[in-house]
């Protein structure tokens, strides 16, 4: 596949001015009165309009670059700086929050993020677009679970979940998201907060369309805390949920000796 400083043919360290003429120039080439080809000349033609709207916009440019692992060995400008340089701006923001997760500035990150959160109807899903909005709120996650912060964590890898859902991104590293999220609430969440405000959280998973096994898994957490709490009736009724979603459900012989004991027949 060819990437967009090929479809234009420009080095990777041309200016906006080469990317301009070199537009123009293949613009004239791809016309119909020259190229007769017309079927490959407009999907030709749409390839190159996307590859010079990227590389026109030097924040999409940069984002391309990191994405293609494109390395320009003159630097035209600090884009650190150039997303400082509107600190009232969302978008400028939480583009600078991504940029410096991604260039291991973790702690400015979060501060800004948190700062932004302070603002009057700030969601960073309105200031990205989808793919990067989900790969931010991973990292945002992921550091958040680091420092103990483990309902930020959560708010945020529910919302990935429900976006990966409602169309595929992460794909087969969707696996390794819904294992973030089953350690989160079902190992880490027990140890720092009350059983009954996990239980609440269990209970929101419990919505999402994830896998028979997955879901089992999370009903089963939420008959042992259920029986942490001393309701035998409600443990009960939520393993016996999740034997009927997975009737191999691991674990569970010492969970029913456990409710037995707590609810005598």
């Amino acid at each position: 596949m060819k990437s967009y400083y090929q479809i234009l043919d420009v080095e990777a360290t041309s200016t906006s001015e080469q990317i301009k003429r070199a537009f123009r120039r293949r613009a004239k080439e791809l016309h119909p009165d020259v190229n007769r080809d017309l079927g490959d000349t407009v999907e030709d033609m749409q390839r190159l309009i996307r590859a010079y709207e990227t590389l026109i916009d030097p924040m999409r440019r940069e984002e391309y670059d990191r994405r293609m692992m494109i390395l320009r060995p003159e630097v035209r400008f600090d884009y650190r700086d150039f997303l400082r340089s509107r600190p009232e701006d969302n978008e400028f923001q939480s583009r600078l929050v991504f940029y410096d997760l991604l260039h291991r500035n973790e702690d400015e990150a979060l501060e800004l993020y948190d700062r932004l959160c302070g603002r009057d109807g700030f969601d960073l899903r309105a200031h990205l677009d989808r793919e990067d909005y989900m790969d931010c709120a991973y990292l945002l996650a992921e550091e958040y679970e680091r420092r103990g912060e483990y309902d930020r964590a959560f708010r945020l890898l529910t919302s990935i979940i429900d976006f990966e859902l409602e169309k595929p991104y992460f794909r087969h590293f969707f696996a390794e998201v819904t294992e973030k999220l089953r350690t989160l609430v079902c190992f880490r969440m027990p140890v720092a907060m009350h059983a009954e405000d996990v239980i609440v959280r269990i209970d929101e998973v419990l919505t999402l369309d994830l896998g028979h096994k997955e879901l089992a898994f999370f009903l089963k957490k939420g008959a042992e805390l259920y029986a942490d709490i001393g309701d035998a009736a409600t443990a009960n009724a939520y393993l016996k949920r999740g034997l009927e979603l997975d009737g191999k459900l691991p674990g569970t012989k010492k969970l029913r000796d456990r409710l037995a004991s707590l609810h005598p027949v």
